[in-house]
C-alpha cells in the first residue's frame, strides 16, 4: 500500500472514530455501552496515528495521537493518556517542533500529578533538546534541564541529574554566566571524585571551572587552580590541566567550538589586563 492508501485508511479510521464518539454521547448511547464506545473511539484514533505515522503525514498522526489522549482522559486513564501524548510529541517533532513541545508538558503534567518525576524528567530533557536543536532557544532549554536535574535529584538519581547540569554549566559559560558554571562544575567533580568509576572524569569538571575562572580573573584563577591541586592531586598532572599552560595544544589535539571560544575569551581577558597594567 503506498502513502497515500495509507492515508485514506487513517482518514477512514478517524471518521468511524469519530461517529463513535458521537454515538457514545447520545442519550442511548450513554446509557448503553458509552465507556465501550470510548475506548473503541481511542482504538481507531491510536490506530490511524500509525497509518499517518507509516505515511510520513507526521502532523496529521499528532492530531491522532492527541485525540486519544483526550479521550483517555475523559475516561481517567491518566497513564495511556500520557502515553498517548509522547507518541504525539515525537511525531510533531518532524514537522512542528512547537507543538511537539506542547504536548509533551502535557505529558509531563499528567506524570508529576501521578508523582512519576523520573519519567516526566526524561520528557523534560526532550523538550530541552528541542529548544537546543529545532528552536534555538538557549535560555529555554538551559531551564528544562534545569527542571530536569530538579526532578532526577528528587528520586536519587545523581548520575542523570549531573549530566543535566553539565548541559546547564556549558551554555551557561557560553552566556558568560561563569559563576553559575563553575559552581555547577566544582559540583559535579567533587561527586566524581567519591566514585571509583567516574573519578578520573572529575579532572575535566574542574578544568572547566578552571576555564570558567580565567574568563573572569587570572588572580582568582590561579587560587582556584590551587585549590583544584590540593583537592585532586592528579590534577595538576592531567592533559586538561597542561592545556592550561601550552598555547599551542591545538597543533596536538583538535580544540572543540566550546573550548576554543573560552581559550578565545582567556586571552582577551589576559590582554585586557596587559593594557590596564600599562
Amino acid at each position: 500500500m503506498d502513502n497515500s492508501g495509507k492515508e485514506k485508511e487513517a482518514a477512514a479510521l478517524m471518521a468511524e472514530a469519530e461517529k463513535k464518539l458521537k454515538s457514545s454521547q447520545s442519550f442511548f448511547g450513554s446509557m448503553f455501552g458509552g465507556s465501550s464506545k470510548l475506548e473503541e473511539a481511542c482504538d481507531m484514533y491510536v490506530r490511524a496515528a500509525n497509518m499517518y505515522k507509516m505515511a510520513k503525514n507526521w502532523c496529521a498522526a499528532g492530531n491522532a495521537f492527541s485525540k486519544a489522549a483526550h479521550l483517555h482522559l475523559q475516561m481517567q486513564s491518566k497513564h495511556d493518556a500520557a502515553t498517548n501524548l509522547i507518541d504525539a510529541g515525537n511525531a510533531f517533532k518532524k514537522a512542528d517542533p512547537q507543538e511537539a513541545i506542547n504536548c509533551l508538558n502535557r505529558a509531563i503534567e499528567i506524570y508529576t500529578d501521578m508523582g512519576r518525576f523520573t519519567i516526566a524528567a526524561k520528557h523534560h530533557m526532550s523538550i530541552a533538546e528541542i529548544y537546543e536543536t529545532e528552536l534555538v532557544d538557549i535560555d529555554k532549554a538551559i531551564a528544562h534541564f534545569e527542571q530536569a536535574a530538579d526532578y532526577y535529584k528528587g528520586e536519587e538519581s545523581t548520575s542523570s541529574a549531573n549530566k543535566c547540569l553539565l548541559k546547564v554549566a556549558t551554555y551557561a559559560a557560553q552566556l558568560e554566566q561563569y559563576q553559575k558554571a563553575i559552581e555547577i562544575y566544582e559540583q559535579v567533580g567533587t561527586h566524581a571524585m567519591d566514585s571509583t568509576l567516574l573519578k578520573y572524569s572529575a579532572k575535566d569538571h574542574f578544568f572547566k571551572a578552571a576555564l570558567c575562572h580565567f574568563c573572569v580573573d587570572m588572580l582568582n584563577a590561579k587560587l582556584a587552580v590551587q585549590k583544584y591541586e590540593e583537592m585532586f592531586p592528579a590534577f595538576s598532572d592531567s592533559r586538561e590541566c597542561k592545556l592550561l599552560k601550552v598555547k599551542e595544544y591545538d597543533t596536538i589535539s583538535r580544540l572543540d567550538q566550546w573550548l576554543t571560544t573560552m581559550l578565545l575569551r582567556i586571552k582577551k581577558t589576559i590582554q585586557d589586563d596587559e593594557n590596564d597594567l600599562r
